[in-house]
């Protein structure tokens, strides 16, 4: 089970120029939008990435609007962890469970996912929250990131399980969230 106090969501690459041609982006951009509100609401550390994004684009403003404190970490690799800078802020934070959001699923979201698992990071990718240009290469990436030993959930499944019980501080800020 994830624990607030040990996680970290990472939001992978979703950019203005990419966004619009993934499968199902608008549920993706709905379902990133809550899981980074619980992360606030729970104090949850957030990491976003943009790849090239002199090329691609920023981040979306459905998505920015909620990470405007911070900067994005600018990469050209796929995986973000193969960025000094995101590989030291993932370590300056001492968490070892990772929530993984993003695009595109099959290409920087798995190449990060595989990473962090040989790094010996507990990974959580969520399905309802990422996506690929194709339908098939997100399934691909999901059934590879599993077989890798990542967990895949949802939304609700992940946000409900980081507050743990009905009884929590935040759980009708939370359920608001998921309604």
């Amino acid at each position: 089970m994830f624990s607030s106090k040990q996680t970290i969501l990472v939001v992978i690459d979703m950019q203005e120029k990419l966004m619009p041609v993934m499968c199902e982006y608008a549920k993706v951009i709905k379902n990133t939008q809550v899981l980074i509100q619980a992360a606030r609401a729970l104090d949850i550390p957030i990491l976003y990435s943009e790849q090239v994004p002199e090329k691609i684009g920023p981040t979306i403003p459905e998505i920015h609007q909620y990470l405007k404190d911070q900067l994005p970490i600018s990469k050209k690799t796929f995986s973000c962890c193969r960025e000094i800078t995101f590989l030291n802020a993932l370590n300056e934070m001492h968490r070892k469970q990772i929530i993984v959001v993003g695009i595109e699923a099959h290409v920087c979201v798995y190449q990060t996912v595989a990473d962090l698992i040989h790094s010996e990071f507990e990974v959580n990718v969520i399905a309802d929250a990422v996506s690929s240009r194709s339908q098939d290469n997100k399934q691909i990436a999901l059934n590879r990131a599993a077989k890798l030993g990542a967990a895949v959930s949802s939304t609700e499944m992940m946000v409900l399980e980081l507050v743990g019980t009905a009884e929590h501080k935040n759980f009708k800020e939370i359920l608001e969230l998921i309604k």
